[in-house]
């Protein structure tokens, strides 16, 4: 079965499954949900915990020799494997499936994996663990997923937050599991459990905004002109580089530009989304943003990044930040950018 992070919680209530293969690239998260399931094995008598790491030159027989080994000091057994490196390899997907094939009813065994690979999902060991135990995928929150998660966060704490304050919370947060749940911590220290409101919060807050290269992308698909800008200020005040900021407007300006070729031309869009392996979740978001980008603008904008490259090779005297925040803005609006010397 399939469990969301935030569902974990609820699901651990009504016990512990055989197997849980714990993945994906958000850390908070992902410490937080083998945190849950340590400590729900612990109350559940799984008082001995033996750990394997499967490195590179791991003998999988192990695996074996642990499940069938009897505990010296409990009667369970929590069985943890870490797969650092995100490679199971034959060996080890044999091993897990003949473990699966006949769990020990006294072991539980917890698979990290933070860097399985997609494609491994669908492999017939992860199916088997599928099939008798939980598979947890922990991704970083969108924003109303983020505002979410706090707001639970927030009641868990004792507070009764008026609205706006999660929002507030995610705001400054974002892109930060960790940042967000010690803010609350901090609140924690600050004020008396109860009702919370924004005044409380103001003042007292660190602006811990941590964005990657495609938040920026996302929200200039989007057509949130303010998210856009707020994006690019934080990356220039990370001392992110403006050619990485470049690389990436001018990847995702071209991907819409065959996109867009596509379209008026008859063909598939899915063939453009497997060539540039552009997410399921994001394909929706790009059919809307072509509604309001012509080739022409695009075309246009691609002129600019090349104009932009050469001002922050110093070939040109124009500002690069200032030319990537227009390219930013025209892809939010649709608007065809002029270059530095008006035209």
């Amino acid at each position: 079965m399939h469990v969301r992070f935030n569902q974990l919680s609820g699901h651990l209530k009504s016990g512990v499954l055989p197997v849980y293969l714990l993945c994906g690239d958000e850390p908070f998260q992902f410490g937080e949900a083998a945190r849950l399931i340590r400590e729900k094995a612990k109350r559940a008598d799984y008082d001995e915990r033996e750990v394997l790491d499967a490195e590179a030159s791991f003998n999988w027989g192990l695996l074996t020799a642990a499940a069938e080994s009897m505990s010296l000091f409990s009667d369970r057994k929590l069985i943890e494997l870490r797969i650092g490196n995100g490679k199971i390899g034959k060996e080890g997907s044999e091993a897990i499936r003949h473990y699966c094939e006949r769990p020990c009813p006294d072991n539980l065994l917890l698979i990290l994996a933070p860097e399985l690979d997609r494609k491994d999902l669908q492999a017939k060991w992860a199916k088997q663990v599928e099939a008798i135990g939980a598979l947890v995928q922990v991704w970083p929150l969108k924003e109303r997923e983020l505002e979410d998660w706090l707001a639970q966060r927030l009641k868990a704490a004792g507070f009764a937050p008026e609205p706006g304050v999660a929002a507030m919370l995610a705001e400054r947060a974002e892109g930060n599991l960790l940042a967000g749940a010690q803010e609350i911590e901090k609140l924690r220290l600050l004020h008396e459990s109860g009702p919370l409101r924004l005044d409380d919060l103001l003042g007292n807050l660190a602006d811990s905004a941590r964005f990657d290269l495609f938040a920026l992308t996302d929200a200039a698909v989007a057509g949130d002109r303010a998210r856009v800008q707020r994006i690019l200020s934080v990356l220039r005040g990370e001392g992110t580089a403006d050619a990485l900021i470049l690389w990436v407007l001018a990847r995702e300006i071209r991907m819409l530009a065959e996109a867009g070729s596509a379209v008026a031309h008859g063909g598939a869009l899915s063939a453009v989304f497997a060539a540039h392996r552009v997410p399921r979740m994001r394909q929706q978001g790009i059919e809307a943003a072509l509604r309001r980008l012509r080739a022409q603008t695009l075309h246009r904008l691609l002129q600019r990044c090349a104009e932009i490259d050469r001002s922050i090779k110093g070939l040109s005297q124009e500002e690069p930040w200032h030319g990537l925040a227009v390219i930013a803005d025209s892809l939010c609006t649709g608007a065809a950018p002029t270059s530095a010397r008006g035209d």
